[in-house]
């Protein structure tokens, strides 16, 4: 799971396992606000420690707030992703901003692309084509969609994947997998 610094805005926080490391390489460093792309807990695990340690406000997707104040996300159809919703999920924490579609954050304009989760977002900044697209795309394997059993409406999250493939991105940033610097490794994928 990848975590951001964009300037004093951290993006996602992995698991709640990962909150000792995060919090040790963000000593320092100013912060302003945390911003989560989806309501899924590999994503917001560490979110309540990391904005209770620095004081800071949490901002995620208008419609994921509610997931991230209870702790319990959407889920995929399906018994086996029921069962998954059963384990112990991160600490819950009040969302202080719902971001919706156009909304600014550290220089990147909020994009609505939900499917993977209802409320998910991209973040993006189109001066210089970096995408920061969370788990609309996985980038384990090159770029690739996100597993059906993970994913709440699979139908909408390839809606949300050819948005973000249009946009011709320079450098794109997973929620997991290493950066991609080809514009159109993307638009390859729907193919």
């Amino acid at each position: 799971m990848n975590v951001y610094l964009v300037e004093d805005v951290l993006v996602d926080s992995g698991t709640p396992k990962a909150r000792g490391r995060i919090i040790r390489q963000l000593r320092g460093q100013p912060l302003s606000a945390h911003v989560v792309t989806h309501a899924h807990p590999d994503h917001f695990g560490s979110s309540h420690a990391v904005c209770e340690e620095f004081g800071i406000p949490l901002w995620a997707g208008q419609k994921d707030v509610t997931a991230i104040e209870t702790a319990t996300p959407a889920t995929a159809p399906g018994r086996i992703p029921q069962l998954l919703s059963r384990m112990k999920m991160p600490d819950p924490h009040p969302v202080a901003r719902g971001l919706c579609e156009g909304d600014e954050v550290a220089g990147f304009t909020v994009l609505e692309v939900p499917g993977h989760s209802p409320g998910h977002i991209a973040l993006w900044r189109e001066r210089d084509g970096v995408l920061l697209c969370g788990d609309v795309f996985f980038g384990l394997f090159g770029a690739t969609a996100p597993p059906d059993i993970l994913t709440w409406d699979r139908d909408l999250n390839r809606e949300s994947m050819r948005r973000l493939a249009a946009l011709r991105p320079r450098l794109v940033l997973f929620g997991h997998g290493r950066p991609a610097r080809d514009p159109d490794r993307l638009a390859r994928l729907l193919r």
